[in-house]
């Protein structure tokens, strides 16, 4: 039996995890799962060995090589979890034509453990010379929504859009795929808000293991996860809730912006 642990960012997580792990037991490959309320609790167990793979957040992977010594390795991810970038938006009838415009205003972000909509847009702002801050160039407006699972939730990016929407904030950071899918379906019109600026591109979530994972186990476990099929309704229903068409191997290329912006921020020392 092998165990995995992930993060219960969302009532959804259950049906998910309830699909999935019926499946691989349909394919001779026995599974559980354990749900955690956030990423710290997570790479405590896996590091602890109480489980074989956590489905990581892109922060939680640093954390758990941070922890790990940089020896736990990644295995799989989503084929939308590669190339991701960070938008930073602002209103067309604001006035900011660029970057250095937003020195003396007001950023809003998600929560301070959001790699998309906070530590990495922050990240970008410093590579301009801007640093936020109650004495940098601007100020940050957070949205500390169910900090510990890493903006793997719309709220933080949500409330970022509502205060730049209200006047309370000159930009807003959010994640490509939401402002996709905010703009297709009205809850950010395109002909109010614009992009002002993209990060480089980040991969996000990540299946993890330690070293001592075992190799044969794991070639078993993500042949049977490669053998999904979205072309096949059974497996869609769980593909469209987690958000993907194809599983893909995992890397740990992409995860470089995030760590500047850790360290620059100095992140690990900070409660969350």
């Amino acid at each position: 039996m092998i165990l995995v642990g992930a993060v219960a960012y969302d009532p959804r997580v259950v049906t998910i995890w309830d699909i999935i792990k019926d499946y691989f037991i349909q394919e001779g490959c026995p599974i559980d799962y354990v749900l955690y309320s956030n990423y710290g609790l997570l790479q405590d167990a896996l590091l602890r060995g109480d489980i074989d793979i956590a489905w990581n957040s892109p922060l939680a992977w640093l954390d758990a090589q941070r922890r790990s010594g940089g020896s736990c390795r990644a295995i799989a991810m989503r084929d939308t979890d590669r190339d991701r970038v960070s938008h930073i938006l602002v209103r067309r009838d604001g006035g900011i034509g660029s970057l250095a415009d937003l020195r003396g205003g007001t950023v809003a972000v998600g929560a301070l453990d959001s790699p998309q909509a906070t530590l990495i847009p922050l990240n970008l702002l410093q590579r301009a010379g801007l640093r936020g801050g109650s004495d940098g160039d601007f100020k940050v407006l957070r949205h500390d929504l169910l900090v510990g699972k890493h903006g793997d939730h719309v709220g933080g990016e949500q409330a970022a859009l509502d205060a730049l929407r209200d006047g309370r904030a000159d930009a807003a950071c959010v994640l490509d795929l939401n402002w996709e899918r905010w703009s297709a379906d009205g809850t950010a019109d395109p002909r109010e808000f614009r992009v002002l600026a993209s990060s480089d591109p980040f991969d996000h979530c990540v299946f993890t293991v330690r070293a001592d994972f075992p190799a044969d186990d794991e070639a078993r476990w993500l042949a049977v996860l490669h053998r999904m099929d979205y072309a096949r309704p059974e497996h869609r229903e769980m593909m469209d809730l987690e958000g993907l068409k194809r599983w893909e191997p995992g890397r740990s290329s992409g995860f470089d912006q995030l760590e500047e912006a850790v360290r620059l921020q100095g992140y690990w020392g900070q409660d969350g």
